[in-house]
């Protein structure tokens, strides 16, 4: 007989049917001569209770089952006596397929905090928490490729290891195959590249955006979904070294398109989370509220996950410019009366997530698309305005997250590329084959970056990037 998944045991069981059930116990109880075993095998959120009759034989082999033991149980299912579940499986064989040493396991059946889950990443699946949070993951990760297939996208995939700097930023982890113990040299005593695996200095990818651009130029819809790696020295709760970004770009697009299609992806995600993931996203709405209970009031967040998610779902984003949103920053009491920790006092400063924050959840309150910032502390891609100060760049601002997506139309005319990456000190030999885009059929196109672990902490309510991610890889962390 083959196994039958909780789930659908759980949704379309029947009394009177023989199942074969297989998974991990999460409590037993023992009550006269019975045995009460809850079973999960991560199938969703809720547990089978299994009914064990207990005879010398089965006592036996219960003395060896405990929290974390894997068990193979045929049954029979018979109506519930308990709340929450229709059916019970009644035990007729049960096999035991792995013991877990109750003085070893570290899972025991009470609360664990996040920080010492972290630390056992390896059995934190096991957890309703994170077990709840990775099928949400699997379920956006489906969301994605759908919305874009359905809207005519291709997807490409882009390469991991590359010789250019997307951002300009420069912090980026080195890929090498040369003895590092004994480097070669040029006679200038630099160390020489050219006897390296590629011939020259190649990283680990910060964006896929630059190679999706050249897709673009000839399929018109594409997007990118795959790793993308910073080697940023921050120990925050919003960063990570190795994280997934979803990157489309598209041909015949301006920026007007290109905001247009982040609302309607964004809305498209929420709500395909809200209609297929319900069960596990009322849990994560649950222990938010039980969390946030917990803080002192002026720190609490006074909106619950669901209705979080609903108030994006429901309200059209508002689209202001970057000179709109400082003169509103400006003049908000938080910003005079010194409550930002970055002050905001000119056209210029760099936004901060207070700042965005305050945009979507005191003012507004609604999701925020900012446009036309400063070309100076935009990315050299991005297409200039006629003002020549301003670029054509777009951030979508979400309450609880601040910026969740960045874009821009980009700048498609030669010229103007080659002025903007030499401010920037961009090599123009290092891009020969970007800039060549625009020398063969340019055309307006647009596209913009979701962080895909920023998505699913606004979905999931989770307050740190590293229990989005099944391994975060963060400074001096690369375990499991």
């Amino acid at each position: 007989m083959k196994r039958t998944k909780i789930a659908d045991i759980l949704q379309h069981s029947k009394v009177n049917e023989n199942i074969l059930v297989m998974g991990w116990v999460r409590t037993k109880r023992i009550s006269k001569n019975v045995c009460f075993i809850t079973l999960n095998d991560g199938s969703c959120m809720a547990n089978l209770q299994i009914v064990i009759d207990i005879t010398p034989e089965i006592d036996e082999l219960l003395s060896h089952v405990h929290s974390g033991a894997a068990l193979k149980i045929f049954g029979v299912t018979v109506e519930s006596l308990g709340q929450g579940q229709a059916v019970e499986l009644q035990a007729k064989e049960i096999t035991l397929l792995g013991e877990a040493n109750p003085e070893e396991y570290p899972l025991q059946p009470k609360k664990h905090s996040l920080e010492f889950l972290r630390e056992i990443a390896h059995l934190r699946f096991r957890t309703n928490t994170f077990g709840a949070i990775f099928r949400i993951r699997h379920t956006m990760t489906y969301a994605i490729h759908k919305f874009f297939n359905d809207k005519g996208f291709y997807n490409i995939h882009t390469p991991i290891i590359t010789a250019s700097d997307c951002e300009g930023a420069g912090e980026m982890f080195r890929v090498t195959t040369l003895d590092l113990y004994n480097l070669p040299k040029t006679e200038d005593g630099k160390i020489d590249f050219t006897q390296d695996f590629f011939g020259r200095e190649t990283n680990l990818t910060v964006s896929g955006q630059l190679e999706a651009e050249l897709a673009a130029l000839a399929l018109s819809q594409v997007y990118t979904f795959g790793p993308t790696f910073r080697a940023e020295n921050s120990n925050t709760a919003r960063h990570l070294a190795e994280f997934w970004m979803i990157e489309p770009e598209m041909a015949f697009y301006d920026i007007n398109d290109d905001m247009d299609l982040a609302e309607e992806m964004l809305k498209y995600l929420v709500k395909y989370a809200l209609d297929n993931c319900r069960e596990d996203l009322e849990f994560l709405h649950k222990r938010r509220e039980e969390e946030q209970k917990q803080k002192p009031q002026n720190e609490r967040d006074e909106m619950g996950l669901i209705p979080r998610l609903e108030f994006v779902l429901y309200n059209n984003f508002e689209r202001i410019t970057y000179t709109q949103a400082i003169e509103i920053l400006m003049n908000s009491k938080p910003n005079k009366n010194k409550q930002f920790v970055y002050p905001v006092d000119k056209w210029g400063t760099d936004l901060q997530s207070e700042h965005e924050r305050y945009l979507v959840e005191k003012h507004f309150k609604k999701p925020v698309i900012i446009t036309d910032y400063p070309k100076e502390i935009k990315a050299f891609y991005m297409k200039l305005n006629d003002d020549g100060k301003t670029v054509r760049a777009m951030d979508v601002l979400f309450p609880q997250i601040g910026e969740i997506i960045g874009g821009s139309q980009r700048e498609e005319n030669y010229d103007k590329l080659i002025g903007r990456m030499k401010e920037v000190g961009i090599h123009q030999k290092d891009m020969w084959w970007y800039l060549e885009t625009r020398k063969f059929g340019s055309v307006p196109h647009s596209g913009f970056g979701l962080g895909f672990e920023r998505l699913m902490l606004f979905i999931t309510g989770m307050s740190n990037i590293r229990d989005v991610i099944p391994f975060p890889r963060t400074p001096k962390n690369a375990e499991f």
